[in-house]
């Protein structure tokens, strides 16, 4: 990949010491609970750019962009248990805590050696290393609404979230905090590993927002349409009371989907919740989820959600899942289309899929416990 190559040539760590910032911090979760625990730096400046999924969508960065930033950064390792304390640890809780990079002075064991690797949950990640002393050359830049969720003792995580979220701070920076053990009450609080911490925070945040959007009255019948990276999205709101059903559609001969017909997945919930992670979807189920809610709270509306994403080739390799996230909250920010009822909004989405891929959307309709639910039987709220 020529991103690859570029982000070969302009790698700068040369030797086992280096000065630069750290943007972001990173848990691993081999070994749990005795894990990783890793500072991301790079010697260069401005490197806030390097850990910002909501900018990179926002801007429209493209793969090999983020690639070249999540290249740049050296993971410095060190082992923890997640309820231990570690030399290293007060030091990488500020880096996390901090709402602008950190100037640090990094020493290495060994040279670090250029690699990146690939995760469906989380951002690419650089070369590693072993490290054996971290210092910071400035004071962390920490928001006083932060440093109070951080030194009372009593906040439960997901309200500490909930706050934060309110006051602005996006959810990037809230899974990056509560991976490092920086939330909930005193005694319980303990490191997460970095990807665990992605989707409890899309749950929590989500799981709150429900409780609003209950209360508002039904949407109509809408349809929305875009994408991000080859993650297309269509997302389809209709007249009931809160439900959710995500299908992820993988595009055939594809990296994702070697064979020579459509694979899919799916999970949803009903009115009450889901009991179980939704096994599926995994992270995806809950990032969009959040985007969702986020759209229909704007809205001041609860709805029935089907949310349909087709996987093309275009998405050459995984970021992580903030792109679901991110390619769900570009669709719900277009222009919605308006139906007076739910055949004619089932029938245009069929024929979009039709036009664009060739595929038969049907399949997945037939699959939909949400429209079952709602040709078969009484509407939920009858049951409510």
């Amino acid at each position: 990949m020529q991103a690859l190559a570029k982000a070969v040539k302009g790698f700068k760590a040369d030797s086992n010491s280096f000065s630069g910032e750290s943007p972001s911090v990173f848990v691993g979760r081999i070994g749990y609970p005795d894990i990783s625990v890793g500072i991301l730096s790079a010697n260069d400046e401005n490197t806030s750019i390097y850990d910002d999924p909501r900018r990179w969508a926002n801007e429209n960065f493209e793969i090999t962009r983020i690639i070249d930033y999540r290249a740049s950064l050296i993971n410095s390792r060190f082992k923890s248990n997640v309820k231990q304390e570690n030399k290293f640890l007060e030091t990488t809780r500020e880096i996390a805590l901090s709402s602008k990079p950190v100037e640090m002075d990094i020493e290495l064991k060994d040279k670090p050696r250029f690699r990146i690797s690939f995760h469906a949950n989380t951002p690419p990640m650089g070369p590693n290393a072993h490290l054996t002393n971290a210092k910071m050359k400035e004071n962390p830049k920490i928001s006083t609404k932060v440093e109070k969720v951080y030194s009372e003792n009593d906040w439960k995580a997901s309200d500490a979230m909930n706050y934060l979220f309110k006051h602005g701070f996006d959810e990037n920076f809230l899974s990056r905090i509560l991976s490092i053990g920086t939330l909930g009450v005193k005694t319980e609080r303990k490191l997460v590993p970095t990807r665990w911490a992605i989707t409890a925070t899309d749950d929590n945040l989500g799981k709150e927002l429900i409780k609003e959007i209950k209360n508002f009255k039904e949407a109509d019948y809408e349809f929305y349409f875009g994408s991000y990276l080859g993650n297309y999205y269509m997302i389809m709101f209709f007249p009931d009371v809160w439900s959710y059903e995500l299908f992820e559609t993988y595009m055939p001969r594809t990296a994702w989907n070697t064979e020579n017909k459509i694979q899919y997945t799916t999970d949803y919930e009903l009115y009450e919740g889901r009991k179980t992670y939704a096994e599926n979807c995994v992270g995806g189920y809950y990032s969009v989820r959040l985007a969702v809610l986020e759209k229909l709270k704007s809205m001041k509306r609860q709805a029935m959600v089907l949310a349909l994403r087709f996987i093309t080739d275009d998405y050459a390799v995984p970021l992580g899942v903030w792109v679901t996230r991110e390619a769900a909250r570009k669709a719900l920010n277009s222009k919605p289309l308006k139906f007076n009822e739910m055949d004619t909004m089932l029938n245009y989405a069929k024929a979009v899929v039709k036009k664009k891929w060739g595929y038969d959307a049907q399949n997945l309709y037939n699959a939909s416990i949400l429209l079952k639910n709602i040709k078969s039987q009484k509407k939920l709220i009858n049951f409510y």
